[in-house]
């Protein structure tokens, strides 16, 4: 749970501390107080001697984690003796008991005993299998009240208050929840005694009433457990048997603070935070103590239980010189580890499982009870005996990776087992003071021995031990490995690789895992198993490999065991000089006994390696714990001492004040100056630099990587939606939000809502008013603090009442706090396990609209076995550099991670990415000298000064340059003098100095402020401390500024971002434990990351760290690689300033100096680094960058190119013979001429008029590292392994101890399926407990740092609420109709049936659709359509969707889920089949449709008294007056359409009752079965599934008037008229989308709105007389139409796409069945020909979606029947008929469809006379055929009575007779005039139904016929042709 304080102490506290410790001290007789540390982060102590061993052994047991299942608790002896001891004193003191009165309870409170006030029941027997929640740090303990003895209370109270098992170390005070009713919180054990009703007389005490800890049985039940043992004295011998465990509690093995001169820091377990594990696999342990440090084995005593084993990575830290009370040493126990096959051993951690023991710090350090004091031992009990050790079964010989099948890690259950003497080893007294190095020992292969005595001065390591576990590899492992198992290696040639890897190790480097297992691996690979060694050669072949390390690697051998060889070295090292030198750096122990085979361990004594390796077992949370120990209790005075005087010996302080009052108020100019140039410090805070906006040009500009990144996510999401698991569907939401999450940063929040607010998208989305959006971007943001579950709660509350907006939670930068909630805590400062919290939470998982999308630099962390993320749902950021080049016509190319590796082999003097070699050197002096300091301390102590010292030496004392490292001096003289330069217009640079320790940082803030100021700096650059939890903070004068170059006219304005800090001179200390995403200016130019160094062995906690430095730079600095010449090393020569030329200098010299073979300094070159950095500095002009690019930072200019450097007119020489003189950092050593480019200070071409007008390129910024993070990142050229190598994160772990090795150019998916097989969770990550199956709606993007993601994301949300809006849009059919003439009709809501009468029926076809149709001839008849006005496609507009609209199978919603529900399978079986059968007279048969009519919708029809036959389908009356009901059936043919066809028409009827029908051909009936099974199918013969649409129409209409029949007799029986039945049908096409309507407007104008089918069909239903119309219909939309009222309300014209038919009043008028296209037109001709009123609503329009697929776009490929041509394109129209009996080629089409095709297209051959001649119409008699738009048909209807056009006059210039009936007669034809030389075609269906027509017609009377002009269609014989004969007039 780690400690809650974390370091960040309250003052309060503190001084409490410090008080106490002062009175300690005075008291004490011992003159060795406690120091105040102890009492702020303290450990637990445990007692001397043996008793331990018999007090409850809950040390081991408490090593496993919180909670064993099936763990079973023993109580030794009855605890009611103790009970009543402790009752007799419950008191601290021995004072009388005070008077208590107790609180009177709140009215209506419950005061129940054993319940809380309220109600709940608290009594153990009622809730004991109940779940509870207990939070974490919390423990259940039982309460007992003196009113209900017989019960124990259930009470949840805080760790820290309760005591161990001495006794000791409860905080003061009480902090408890009621597990009753949940409330948390009471602060006091009062106030808690009150809510759970205790009834106490006395004052309350949590001594005297809390009693026993509860713990689960093996049932899981809760159960009373051991006692809470509040005093230590009086219980003790009776606790001597009790072997009772206590899961969960706070160990009593603890490190403990030594307070002697010797200690060392305190161990870390009791600073971490490591959360508690939730399985028994212990992570690696820290043992240690103060007053005893026996580190005990488990008791044994008779009957004793067995018991978990404990884990073994031991780091122990005791006093040197203390011995237990009866005499013995303390002992350190249980270390063994045994590795074979068969080792149930130890289960050591792997390397960065948290070195502590979860248990251990499951709950933070306890404080201790003041009376409590230390020195109060108790005695130990004469029966106390040694106790025996818990052995491990230690492994048989033979290969250490032997082939037995490999077993889980099994925490076994063994007996103990006797100590054997020469098991036990006596760690040396004074240790680490005689030796100045604490060594570690790295387990291998074998069993360690006990440790007693000064533990504390060594460290147990198990960081190699899994290279050595490869017999546990599965056989599939293995397999993925290449490997099988006879290549396993035997131990000795394992003890050999390994002596082998360390001897080859470089002096400044440590041993890591994943390089030792790389080699292994090799090793299995390519020598399987090697020579068979045996044991007696080992020892040999060990010291032969051991002699090439020269002298590093050190062999012992012993023959007893391992034990022996580590007792031999400690005593050997402890005995030597002091100090002593010569110490190998590792020495390997190798015991070759026959008994237990070969076993070896390393012991690491290089002092560098040794503390490195002791650091590194630390996490981060864990060394910044003892990085505040340290410094709180000051263990760094020391350091603080040394570092008081300057260098060169002088008190620093006082040198600073003498030279303070030299200065006499005066400051040094802070621009356009010189560091000599000195004026009053007023006069210098009035001066106002020159505006310059250009350098703050604050545009948001999307560029083409960003863009392809966000269509990148939206593909991702709508595969999501497509995959057909009804996870998402983008149908139904019509609308964007959006909540970004990020880690808890101030300048990250003001960061991200500042390019929210630049990007727009607020206003994009439609979620805030342009006018205020820039105000509310704020709220958009949310920081992962404590006041994120509000904040969150408000969000998901918006979730879940808007289910129609798809919200976006964007968790940025997600790798950065991913503990789960469970083992969340307060660390360091910092809340834990927040993000899983929010991101995980089950609402979260749930809830439908919203997309988790985790945006992370670094996202390993989120790839591993158990990742919440699908591999499909990852997004990776382009890596091709040709992308690059395409993006940006700035020419920026983005300079990251990989380009910094890769900018080593640029051959360059001072490459960008190099490491202080003078300042490794006095680090490594000084870790020598304090080895009881944390090396970060050391290096942060060091840096301050050097930054101290570099400042007095360009101010006050030159004299010091020659201490400081050129590094450091030529970064702080740069920072001072840059704003000076001619043309910088005050702008400097950046300076980012990277300490992670808070206390730290604030330190060297405060100092580095103090020196500025002292030396009159304070105006010439800022020093800020960057720090998460606070906002920017600088002086007023650098605001105002930043202001003056801004322009700002705002007083308020303030900095909030470190962007906003564009141009100005400082430092930024940047804080926290990992930086997390912000992004700096273009002007940050050099990162220090000298602090970073081995203690960042994860790859993201390096990499990050270098992230901070990653931007993007112009392409032009970024050359080409070139092979250096230098060696790898040679990386850090920097200018320097000498102080004279003769002086020599004392620093110590950079590393690069010697490799480059230049000078350290410049002065055997005659120029001072300050004439150089003036003399090569350029104007820091700006390119303008756009935000969005979420940083495009500009470092320095850098101009590396060589014609530009020989031709700057610069002071150092006019010569260029001279150009040697250059520093070294402008020209590289190797042999290459032109000088490559660097990030020096000096690297900027001087001032020169060549210069002045170019702009300025960006540089990548210079980096320096410390030489260990250096050697990870210096990449796969360097020798040791890079960082992708490294284990990707600390919260995961390896899932096996060997892998394929990982390069860096594993990239994206690739890499991300390397993590996801070979890293597994820890238990503490989020992940761990992660279901098995991925989130649906989860994605990842990941990019690398600073490239753009955040304008990526927010692109993102924009195209998808586009594209929503998009599915929300429909491609509607816009096309102008022809306008027809005003006529004078009164404007009505319903037409007057007498009006309508009235009008003129109009046949022209207005509506562009029929555009490539005949015009019909009239005497008013239409202009042609032009050419240019009908294009080759149709002109569609897209409008939105209304609510009212008609939707396709893709549309879900909660509405109308039931019109296509998601399990249609399962309905299938819900529909039932009906045939029903009826004679058409048009047919002449029997017709059997068949209707699939589903159960729910089976209430529509009547079926026989069986229920079996289909009856009738029910109609209402005329009279029905129901506003939720559409009386006219509705019908809709569709083909082809089954996904994209409107057929749900739910919303656009508004949910009202309806009837509506499906008409479908036979052979798509299981597909529409499918898509619709809620809907009812009417299925058309076999025989029509290749007929056109009038097939369909005639049959739906042909069915209604039946039906009409049947409801009327059916009616009539119970005494309803037959006119009562509703006669209309409404036929519809399935590409009707939505209707609208003219309303008009209070100003007398009209606007058009949208309506429901509902409304229209109602309106039309509810016109007075409406039986007496025969169709009516709507008009067709254009956005033309739309913005003028129409000139006439109704109108008699053509109707389709959707009429309602009259079937009673049509019956005589069909539909033409055979008819595939214009079958409309025809029907209407026909209808109004025969006297009936067709009516179109003008107020209301239809809009028709263009639907690609289906319907009559379905056309039939024209394809011959036996595929003999290729190509089937070439057949045309011509070839669709045939001479008959001919040999021509069958076409595979209905002989229908070929004729009519043939007619539009060839019809200028039949009749050449009517072609564009519109006054000689063609006649046509009782049909209309489609003859090309240049052909005008004449309409005649045969039937006597009917209505014609008045023909009189008219000459035709052809006639056309289709299928002519008996009512066409001679003497009709007879009345009729044509041309000379018109033409006749005669349609017939066969050849003598042809010639029976032309004898029965007379027609060779005036038509002469040829025999040759008989055609027939071209179709195969399968159908029957159809037979034309052409003839002419005579």
């Amino acid at each position: 749970m780690g400690n809650s304080y974390a370091g960040q102490l309250k003052s309060a506290r503190f001084e409490e501390a410090l008080h106490n410790s002062i009175e300690a001290s005075l008291r004490s007789s011992s003159g060795n107080p406690q120091p105040i540390f102890t009492q702020l982060y303290l450990e637990p102590e445990t007692y001397p001697g043996n008793m331990e061993a018999d007090m409850k052994s809950k040390a081991g047991v408490a090593l496993h984690g919180r909670e064993h299942p099936g763990h079973e608790l023993v109580n030794g002896n009855s605890s009611n003796d103790l009970e009543e001891l402790e009752d007799e004193d419950d008191s601290d003191t021995s004072s009388p008991p005070l008077p208590y009165l107790q609180a009177p309870a709140p009215d209506g409170c419950c005061t129940l005993d054993g319940f809380c006030q309220a109600g709940k029941d608290l009594r153990l027997v009622s809730i004991a299998t109940e779940p509870i929640e207990v939070p974490a740090g919390f423990e259940l303990v039982g309460a007992k009240s003196p009113t209900v003895p017989e019960h124990i209370l259930v009470c949840a109270v805080d760790r820290r208050f309760l005591p161990d098992e001495n006794g000791k170390n409860a905080l003061l005070g009480f902090s408890g929840n009621c597990v009753g009713c949940g409330e948390k919180g009471f602060r006091y054990f009062t106030e808690f005694s009150n809510h759970i009703n205790l009834k106490l007389s006395t004052q309350p005490k949590k001594q005297k009433h809390l009693k026993y800890y509860l713990v689960k049985n093996s049932q899981g039940a809760l159960c009373k457990g051991p006692l809470i043992c509040w005093k230590d004295g009086k219980t003790r011998q009776f606790l001597s048997s009790a072997s009772t465990s206590k899961p969960g509690s706070s160990s009593s093995l603890s490190s403990k603070e030594n307070g002697g001169p010797s200690g060392h820091s305190s161990s870390p377990f009791s600073l971490s935070d490591s959360p508690p594990t939730r399985t028994t696999q212990a992570s690696s342990v820290f043992f240690g103590n103060q007053e005893c440090s026996f580190l005990k084995p488990l008791a044994s005593t008779p009957g004793n239980k067995t018991l978990p084993i404990v884990p073994t990575a031991l780091r122990v830290n005791v006093p040197t010189n203390s011995l237990a009370v009866d005499g013995r040493p303390p002992l350190l126990s249980p270390s063994q580890v045994s590795l074979g096959p068969h080792g149930q051993g130890y289960r050591t951690a792997d390397l960065g499982d948290s070195p502590v023991l979860s248990a251990m710090n499951s709950g933070p350090p306890k404080k201790r009870h003041r009376s409590w004091h230390p020195s109060s031992l108790v005695p130990v009990p004469p029966t106390a005996v040694p106790v025996p050790a818990l052995r491990p079964i230690v492994c048989s010989p033979g290969p250490v990776l032997g082939v037995a099948s490999p077993q889980p890690p099994v925490i076994g259950v063994i007996q103990p087992q006797p100590v054997t003497i020469g098991e036990t080893v006596i760690v040396p007294d004074n240790l680490l003071n005689s030796a100045g190095v604490r060594p570690v020992i790295l387990i291998g292969h074998g069993t360690l021995p006990y440790f007693y005595g000064n533990v504390g001065d060594i460290v147990v390591s198990p960081l190699l031990v899994s290279c050595y576990k490869s017999s546990q590899l599965s056989d599939k492992t293995l397999e993925a490995l290449g490997l099988n198992s006879s290549r396993l290696l035997s131990v000795e040639t394992m003890i050999l690789l390994t002596l082998q890897y360390f001897a080859r190790l470089g002096s400044e480097q440590i041993p890591l895992r994943e390089e030792l297992e790389q080699i292994v691996l090799k090793a299995m690979l390519c020598c399987p198993r090697g020579p068979a060694i045996s044991p007696l050669q080992l020892p040999w072949l060990a010291r032969l490999e051991a002699s090439v390390s020269g002298g590093s690697v050190q062999v012992v051998v012993t023959n007893n065991s391992l034990g022996e060889g580590i007792s031999e070295s400690l005593r050997s090292l402890a005995e030597g000089p002091p100090q002593q030198q010569c110490l190998p750096t590792y020495v390997v122990i190798i015991c070759a006994s026959k008994m237990s085979g070969s076993e070896f361990c390393v012991i690491v004594l290089g002092k560098y390696q040794a503390r490195a390796l002791a650091e590194g077992m630390l996490t981060t949370n864990e060394f910044l714990k003892e990085i505040s120990y340290e410094l709180i209790t000051g263990k760094v005075s020391i350091l603080t001492s040394h570092f008081r005087t300057t260098s060169l010996g002088d008190n620093l302080d006082k040198q600073l004040v003498r030279y303070q009052r030299r200065r006499k108020g005066q400051v040094i100019q802070p621009f356009q100056g010189d560091v000599t140039d000195n004026i009053h410090s007023q006069e210098a805070a009035s001066m106002s630099p020159p505006s310059d906006s250009d350098l703050f040009t604050k545009g948001f500009q999307i560029y083409p990587a960003q863009l392809n990144v966000a269509r990148s996510l939206l593909s991702q999401v709508c595969s999501i939606a497509d995959s057909g698991t009804q996870n998402l569907d983008l149908g139904r939401f019509c609308k964007v939000d959006f909540l970004v999450l990020v880690p808890p940063s101030h300048i990250l929040v003001h960061q991200t809502a500042q390019r929210i607010r630049q990007s727009g998208v607020l206003v994009d989305l439609g979620n805030e008013d342009p006018s205020t959006a820039h105000l509310k971007s704020d709220k958009y943001v949310v920081r992962l603090d404590g006041d994120v579950h509000a904040k969150m709660e408000a969000f998901m509350k918006k979730v879940k009442q808007n289910p129609y907006t798809l919200f976006v939670l964007i968790h940025d930068n997600s790798h950065v706090d991913l503990t789960s909630a469970l083992s969340g805590s307060v660390c360091h400062g910092e809340l834990q396990g927040l993000a899983d919290r929010v991101v995980n939470c089950q609402e979260v998982l749930d809830a439908m609209n919203l997309l988790v999308l985790q945006v992370s630099c670094f996202p390993y962390t989120l790839q591993t076995r158990q990742s919440r993320i699908s591999i499909h749902n990852e997004v990776h950021w382009p890596s091709n550099d040709n992308l690059q080049r395409e993006q940006f016509p700035e020419e920026l190319v983005y300079f990251g991670l990989r380009n910094y590796s890769r900018s080593l082999q640029w051959g360059m003097a001072s490459p960008i990415l190099r490491y202080d070699d003078a300042f490794e050197k006095m680090v490594h002096t000084l870790l020598e000298r304090h080895p009881h300091l944390h090396s970060m301390v050391i290096r942060s102590y060091l840096l301050i000064q050097q930054y101290t010292e570099a400042m007095m030496a360009l101010t006050s004392s030159p004299s010091l340059r020659d201490h400081i490292t050129p590094e450091t001096l030529a970064m702080v003289e740069d920072l001072i003098n840059a704003p000076s330069r001619e043309g910088s217009q005050g702008h400097g640079h950046m300076l980012l100095v990277r300490i992670p320790s808070l206390q730290l940082a604030m330190l060297a803030r405060e100092r580095l402020e103090d020196v500025r100021d002292k030396l009159g700096l304070q105006l010439c650059f800022a020093v800020l401390l960057g720090s998460p939890a606070s906002e920017l903070n600088l002086h007023r004068n650098f605001i105002s500024r930043l202001r003056a170059w801004q322009g700002c006219e705002n007083e308020d304005w303030v900095p909030h971002t470190y962007v906003d800090l564009e141009g100005l001179p400082c430092i930024v200390i940047l804080t926290g434990k990992d930086p997390l995403g912000e992004t700096f200016p273009k002007s940050l130019k050099y990162c220090d990351l000298r602090l970073i160094d081995s203690s960042y062995l994860t790859r993201t906690a390096l990499e990050q760290e270098v992230g901070l430095a990653c931007t993007y730079v112009s392409r032009v600095v970024v050359p080409k690689p070139k092979k250096a010449m230098a060696p790898r090393e040679s990386d850090v020569e920097k200018i320097v300033t000498s102080l004279n030329d003769g002086d020599e200098l004392e620093r110590p010299q950079s590393n690069g100096s010697a490799a480059t073979r230049t000078s350290g300094s410049l002065a055997d070159n005659g120029v001072s680094s300050s004439d150089v950095a003036d003399s090569f500095q350029k104007p820091s002009t700006s390119t303008s960058q756009p935000e969005g690019m979420v940083t495009i930072d500009m470092g320095t200019s850098t101009l590396g190119i060589k014609e530009e450097c020989d031709s700057l007119g610069t002071p150092l020489s006019s010569d260029p013979s001279k150009a040697s003189k250059a520093p070294p950092s402008l020209y590289s050593s190797s042999s290459s001429s032109s000088p490559s480019p660097s990030s020096s200070s000096t690297q900027r071409p001087s001032q020169s008029t060549q210069c002045d007008r170019e702009p300025t390129r960006a540089s990548p910024r210079t980096v320096i590292l410390s030489r260990a993070a250096y050697n990870l990142l210096s990449g796969e050229s360097g020798s040791q392994l890079s960082s992708s190598s490294l284990l990707p994160h600390a919260d995961v772990a390896w899932s096996s101890p060997l892998r394929p090795i990982i390069t860096h150019t594993l990239q994206g998916t690739e890499q991300s399926m390397y993590y996801r097989q070979w890293t597994i969770a820890r238990q503490h990550h989020a992940d761990y407990e992660a279901p098995s199956v991925p989130h649906p709606r989860r994605l990842l993007l990941s990019g690398p740092p600073q490239v753009g993601k955040t304008g990526a994301y927010l692109q993102f949300l924009r195209i998808l609420f586009r594209m929503l809006i998009r599915l929300l849009e429909v491609d509607v059919y816009d096309e102008d109709e022809v306008e027809e003439e005003v006529t004078t009709l009164v404007s009505t809501q319903w037409p007057d049936i007498e009006e309508v009468r009235k009008l003129p029926f109009d046949p022209n076809l207005r509506d562009p659709k029929f555009r490539k149709a005949s015009r019909v001839y009239s005497d008013k008849m239409l202009k042609s359509f032009k050419e240019n006005q009908t294009p080759a496609t149709r002109v569609t507009k897209s409008i939105r969707q209304s609510r009212f609209a008609a939707h396709n199978a893709f549309h879900h919603c909660d509405q109308c889920h039931h019109y296509c529900e998601a399990g249609a399978a399962t309905q299938l079986s819900e529909c039932t089949f009906h045939a029903f059968t009826f004679c058409s007279s048009m047919l002449g048969e029997e017709v059997q449709l068949q209707f699939v009519i589903p159960k729910s919708k089976e209430q529509h029809f009547v079926f026989s008294h069986q229920g079996s036959h289909l009856e009738s389908m029910r109609l209402p009356l005329v009279s029905t007056k129901d506003p939720d009901l559409l009386k006219s059936p509705i019908f809709t043919p569709t083909t082809g359409r089954q996904e994209h066809g409107l057929l749900n028409i739910f919303h656009a009827t508004e949910g009202a009752a309806h009837l509506h029908i499906l008409v479908v051909k036979q052979f798509e009936m299981p597909h529409y079965r499918k898509y619709w099974p809620n809907h009812i199918l009417l299925v058309l013969p076999a025989m029509f599934n290749n007929a056109g649409v009038g097939a369909a129409r005639f049959l739906i209409k042909e069915l209604s008037y039946h039906n009409l029949e049947l409801e009327r007799n059916r009616l009539e029986e119970q005494g309803v008229k037959r006119q009562d039945i509703w006669p209309f049908i409404v036929m519809m096409d399935d590409s009707c989308v939505q209707w609208n309507a003219h309303q008009s407007t209070s100003d007398g104008g009209s606007c058009l709105s949208n309506v429901s089918l509902k409304t229209v069909l109602q309106h039309m239903e509810n016109t007075p007389k409406i039986s007496q119309y025969a169709v009516c219909g709507t008009r067709k939309w254009s956005s033309s139409l739309a913005r003028r009222s129409p000139s006439n309300p109704f109108s008699r014209c053509h109707l389709h796409d959707f009429v309602m038919l009259n079937v009673d009043l049509t019956q005589n008028v069909q539909y033409d069945l055979n008819r595939y296209g214009c079958e409309e037109v025809d029907f209407n001709l026909r209808v109004n020909s025969s006297g009936l009123l067709l009516c179109r609503f003008n107020n209301f329009f239809l809009m028709k979606k263009h639907i690609p697929v289906g319907g009559r776009n379905k056309e039939f490929l024209v394809k011959t029947k036996l595929m003999e041509i290729e190509n089937p394109a070439l057949i045309s129209p011509l070839q669709y008929v045939c001479a008959p009996d001919s040999e021509q080629t069958l076409l595979d089409a209905p002989a229908q469809f070929l004729l009519e095709r043939f007619l539009q297209s060839c019809s200028h051959r039949l009749f050449p006379k009517a072609v564009r001649n519109r006054d000689n119409p063609v006649l046509s008699i009782d049909s209309y055929l489609n003859l090309s738009p240049e052909i005008s048909v004449c309409y005649i209807n045969s039937r006597p009575h009917s209505t014609n056009l008045n023909h009189q006059g008219l000459v035709f210039s052809g006639l056309l007779l289709y299928l002519c009936d008996s009512f066409v007669v001679s003497g009709l034809l007879k009345k009729f005039d044509f041309l000379k030389g018109a033409t006749l075609c005669v349609i017939c269906q066969d050849r003598s139904s042809l010639r029976q027509t032309i004898a029965r017609l007379e027609l060779e009377d005036e038509w002469q016929f040829r025999l040759r002009d008989e055609f027939q269609t071209a179709n195969c014989s399968e159908d029957r042709s159809l037979y034309f004969l052409t003839g002419r007039h005579v």
